[in-house]
């Protein structure tokens, strides 16, 4: 009799959890709502009952427990109905120990399924539901917290206003990034003290150096190396770049250790390796990391083939690719980079021209294979933005970072920018004496595109008594380093140069920038009017002009205008400049009498060309090249 009860009661709770709202008697057991009012003789109310019956316990406040019956007289029917009854069925009958939640505890083995799920008669007609299941299929699941949901919201919220206001500042100071997880910048070097726990011989050398807080590019590119991200960097000339790269170095390699070159450091030039290395022993100063300026490179291979614990002593290098190759080629050599953390590549747009003739490319190879340590960090700093470049970084570096300063390809907004047609070559010498006798204040620094075109511009200004020197590739490093020194010092007021001075060599001071000969490129233009109007001061740029330069003009107005300078329509619709022009500009060079020619006549404006004719004839000069008048005796 017990067994046929609890039977007969698990067969009602089946159709009440089927179906418990639409059911007209929904059973006590699972509507507990008024179960204290309705206990049974023993005292016991329906909520005991039912968290025998479903293997759990509940509260009887709780909502998701109740169900609410339709109709209250259906409601007092079954408290009347359960009042009657008594406990003991309840307690007496084997049902509560057949559909316990445990099935491994109570239930036979031959009365389970496979996974002690259901239980069936075996005639398919009676089915027996667990606590755990009863509960799942009768009430609604838990709604999410809403305070929880409060907070999610408010989280989000905070995190929306400081990535904006992230974004605000970078545009104010014109800072573009491209890439994924990308710190937010600082805006004083006392945050990379905070952030990034900054040694404090490091903050003490960047104050002492001058740097009272920190540029647009300072401020993306620091941070983002202290996390030892890989960046492609480019910001105008002057804009505090080699900073950018020397505070992280310095701070992530923290202490010297004998183990080898730990970080290098690559430039274009010697003259821009030199300036590197005296900004690192500033930066480094009460440290103690060592750095090696990498020049005499067959004395450097002795040296360490006599003591090889030499290659051992350094930490950082710098150096030139050309060196640097000879260095890792050379047999007898055990200098390595396979501790190298660091690889840092300045002015990166001018070793990546591949037009240059076994240039800086190949031996960026070389140099990016010897560095083979597993946590090696790359960074490629330039004041020009490259196509080459970027492709390379997005195909070899890990999760690149781009970082923009301002527009790409143009000039600082600090540099006043001017064109001045000549008409031809003689024209030259004139107009540079007119901007002379008008606006010359030293420091001048004039750009020409050929050591033999400098050294005849050279003779002409000493010999009208400006105190000018000249630097070019035909002298020796100490002869340039010389000169570099006098005009730091003012002994030299203007200096005559080639391209070998076009990147990255930081002048204190230059006034002036005369571009003698029209650039080869945009690129070259940017970073030589780069050598003034620097670390925020005001410069000049003035760049003379003829008519067979007028197919390159275009590229240089161009940049012109979005530097904020004002130019002709005209020029920004002239044709794109062909390859052939630029060779012709490059081999083009004034001959020596035919300047001396013009210095003669005195002419108040560029020379004529048919007065230059008529004189070319009568000292019989013929022209043995081209066109463009390279004059050579017979």
């Amino acid at each position: 009799m017990d067994v046929f009860k609890a039977l007969t009661f698990g067969t009602k709770l089946r159709s009440a959890a089927a179906n418990p709202l639409n059911s007209k008697r929904t059973h006590p057991a699972i509507s507990p709502l008024r179960s204290k009012a309705i206990s049974g003789k023993s005292g016991k109310t329906l909520d005991d009952l039912f968290s025998r019956l479903v293997g759990t316990k509940k509260s009887q406040n709780d909502p998701e427990m109740c169900v609410e019956p339709e109709d209250e007289d259906a409601m007092a029917e079954d408290e009347s109905a359960t009042d009657s009854q008594p406990d003991s069925d309840y307690e007496d009958a084997p049902f509560f120990d057949i559909i316990n939640d445990d099935p491994t505890k109570n239930a036979r083995e031959d009365d389970s399924d496979a996974d002690g799920d259901n239980i069936e008669d075996g005639q398919g007609n009676i089915q027996l539901y667990s606590g755990t299941e009863l509960s799942g299929a009768a009430f609604q699941p838990k709604p999410k917290s809403k305070k929880k949901n409060k907070r999610r919201n408010e989280a989000q919220r905070r995190a929306q206003i400081q990535q904006e206001e992230i974004n605000r500042f970078r545009n104010e100071k014109s800072i573009h990034v491209e890439g994924t997880d990308v710190c937010q910048p600082v805006s004083a070097f006392e945050d990379l003290i905070a952030r990034y726990d900054l040694d404090s011989r490091l903050a003490a050398n960047i104050e002492s150096v001058g740097y009272k807080a920190p540029t647009p590019i300072q401020m993306q590119a620091i941070p983002l190396l202290l996390e030892k991200r890989e960046i492609l960097a480019s910001a105008p000339t002057g804009s505090g770049k080699t900073a950018a790269f020397l505070i992280p170095v310095i701070q992530t390699l923290a202490q010297p250790k004998d183990v080898g070159y730990r970080a290098v450091i690559v430039s274009p030039t010697r003259e821009l390796a030199k300036q590197t290395f005296f900004e690192f022993e500033r930066l480094s100063a009460g440290i103690g990391l060592r750095a090696h300026l990498l020049e005499d490179v067959p004395k450097v291979i002795k040296k360490f083939k006599a003591k090889p614990s030499l290659a051992l002593q350094f930490d950082v290098l710098i150096t030139t690719p050309n060196r640097l190759v000879f260095l890792l080629k050379d047999k007898t050599s055990i200098a390595s980079l396979k501790q190298a953390e660091w690889l840092i590549i300045d002015e990166s747009d001018k070793l990546f021209e591949a037009h240059i003739k076994g240039g800086f490319r190949d031996q960026l190879a070389v140099i990016y294979k010897a560095c083979s340590h597993p946590g090696i960090r790359r960074a490629l700093f330039s004041a020009t933005f490259a196509t080459e470049v970027e492709d390379w970084c997005k195909a070899n570096l890990d999760n690149v970072v781009g970082i923009s300063i301002g527009a790409r390809n143009s000039a600082t907004a600090t540099i006043h920018q001017k064109l001045i047609f000549v008409g031809n070559e003689t024209g030259k010498l004139t107009a540079l004496r007119q901007i002379f006798r008008k606006d010359y204040t030293p420091p001048v620094l004039i750009f020409v595109q050929t050591k033999q075109k400098a050294k005849e511009l050279h003779r002409q200004l000493k010999g009208d008594g400006v105190h000018a020197d000249v630097i070019h590739s035909d002298r020796d490093q100490a002869e340039r380093d010389a000169v570099v020194s006098d005009f730091r010092s003012g002994k030299v007021w203007t200096l005559i140069a080639t391209e070998v001075l076009g990147r990255g060599i930081d002048f204190k001071g230059v006034n002036l920038v005369v571009n003698y000969d029209f650039p080869l490129s945009s690129i070259s233009y940017i970073h030589r009017i780069g050598r003034t109007g620097r670390a925020g001061n005001k410069g000049k740029a003035v760049t003379l002009f003829t008519e067979k330069d007028a197919p390159n003009l275009r590229s240089i107005a161009s940049v012109m205008r979005r530097s904020g300078c004002e130019v002709p329509e005209f020029m920004l619709q002239l044709k794109p400049s062909s390859g052939s022009g630029l060779k012709r500009l490059k081999r083009d060079v004034l001959d020596r009498k035919a300047t001396r020619a013009a210095n003669k006549s005195k002419l108040p404006v560029a020379a004529a060309p048919a007065k230059l004719q008529g004189l070319f004839k009568k000292k019989r000069l013929v022209d043995h090249k081209n066109k463009f008048r390279t004059f050579k005796r017979k």
